[in-house]
């Protein structure tokens, strides 16, 4: 890995914005590409998904929405061990959900002047899950669970689909468990489009008012150019972790937790930053020792060597703490003497993970947190996946005659500097006698 030696620097954010880690940012010809593409799904529906889906997937489904009956068999055949495992995190995500939904809030200014606010669900939402290098039914809960909770009324999964023209079977079996009846097999930036813009040939799909979840490039520069017609949750680039250690930490855990991260895929960001030289070496020999046992080991190795990847080594514990949230990352763990303390000092991250024992898997599947969150830095202004993203606020505001009133004269004076005098003109007709 990279190392980068950051004693003895003013650590001003100008300089780390420049000098710490990070994937390239999705090419430009990546959105011309996708641009066409998306053109070609609005024009052309359901049948132009499958001509695409075929070029990019390999495969011609014969229908684009998932029998209900596959749904089922999925679910049916479904390992029971994973089964057992799908249960428990949909009822830790549901339960973390459930304590997200806020309360309406009800004002009353004066008598007769009442604003009311209230968060109200999204109608129909889009939910999309990657197919690729992994499968992802952890995905279609971290999806659908705060969109359920949020009360969303229309939920639709689409998933590319394999050699079979159907999506992973976990992910079938996932969407069965958790209620969910509308399943696309379609993927990449083609479901994007037929998600945002809907068809009605030989099949129906109705437009979707939010699309949330995590893709790759293509997926990415698509939802970024569909969000005149749709919400999105935000534009992903690559998976990412930045390790917070200091000399107490085990270096066979940061190791672990760094290779778990480049297991994604040869893009994924794994950082670590230490004031310790001692623990930087000990996680370099840990892992040169680990890495070779690793299942994905090439892709492994790759996105650690990547200019995205870097052990990091600063004056002290400050410092380290600067470092993090200048490079506000998705995933931050922190394995220090006082865990709880530093990670009170962090306020860029999408999920902060305290100590030892509360590593980046855990986030992935059985927390009780989300694990779709914001990368490439914009968790500086960006949050995770939850309740709120499925929710729009909405204010009712319900005066009387009196309390308007109250308020008429500071009403047409503001529209008088605002040389909009017909503003003032209709509340002041309301009291001509």
């Amino acid at each position: 890995m990279n190392i980068l030696d950051f004693r003895d620097e003013t650590l001003s954010r100008r300089f780390l914005r420049q000098r710490l880690p990070r994937a390239a940012a999705t090419h430009a010809d990546v959105e011309r590409r996708v641009s066409d593409l998306l053109g070609e799904v609005a024009r052309g529906g359901s049948s132009t998904v499958k001509d695409l889906t075929e070029r990019f997937d390999g495969v011609r489904p014969d229908t684009l929405r998932v029998p209900a009956a596959e749904l089922a068999r999925a679910a049916a055949e479904l390992d029971p061990q994973v089964r057992a495992a799908l249960v428990e995190t949909i009822a830790r995500t549901r339960k973390v959900a459930e304590d997200q939904r806020p309360a309406d809030v009800v004002t009353e200014l004066a008598p007769g002047a009442v604003v009311t606010t209230r968060s109200l669900p999204i109608e129909r939402v889009g939910l999309y899950v990657p197919g690729g290098l992994a499968v992802y039914p952890s995905t279609v809960i971290m999806n659908v669970v705060p969109a359920q909770v949020a009360g969303a009324q229309s939920l639709a999964i689409a998933s590319p689909p394999q050699e079979s023209g159907l999506p992973h079977p976990v992910v079938l079996a996932t969407a069965h468990i958790l209620g969910v009846d509308e399943v696309w097999a379609m993927g990449g930036a083609q479901a994007i489009g037929a998600l945002a813009y809907g068809f009605d040939d030989a099949e129906v799909c109705e437009p979707v008012d939010l699309i949330t979840g995590p893709g790759n490039a293509y997926v990415a520069a698509a939802k970024s150019l569909v969000r005149s017609h749709v919400g999105i949750d935000a534009v992903a680039g690559p998976t990412e972790i930045i390790i917070l250690a200091d000399a107490t930490a085990n270096p066979a855990f940061v190791a672990a937790d760094l290779i778990s991260q480049a297991e994604h895929d040869e893009l994924a960001a794994s950082v670590l930053v230490t004031d310790s030289p001692e623990l930087l070496e000990a996680v370099a020999a840990e892992l040169d020792r680990q890495v070779p046992e690793a299942a994905h080991v090439e892709r492994i190795r790759t996105a650690l060597a990547g200019e995205q990847s870097a052990l990091v080594l600063v004056d002290d514990l400050d410092a380290a703490v600067t470092v993090v949230n200048a490079y506000a990352g998705e995933h931050v763990e922190i394995h220090t003497a006082d865990d709880a303390a530093v990670a009170e000092r962090i306020v860029n991250g999408g999920a902060v993970f305290v100590g030892p024992y509360a590593p980046v898997a855990l986030g992935d599947y059985a927390a009780g947190s989300n694990h779709v969150l914001p990368t490439m830095g914009t968790a500086a202004h960006g949050s995770g996946l939850g309740v709120h993203s499925f929710l729009k606020v909405s204010q009712v505001i319900d005066y009387g005659r009196p309390a308007l009133g109250d308020v008429a004269e500071h009403i047409v004076a503001l529209a008088t500097v605002e040389q909009l005098p017909a503003h003032g003109r209709a509340v002041s007709i309301r009291f001509e006698e």
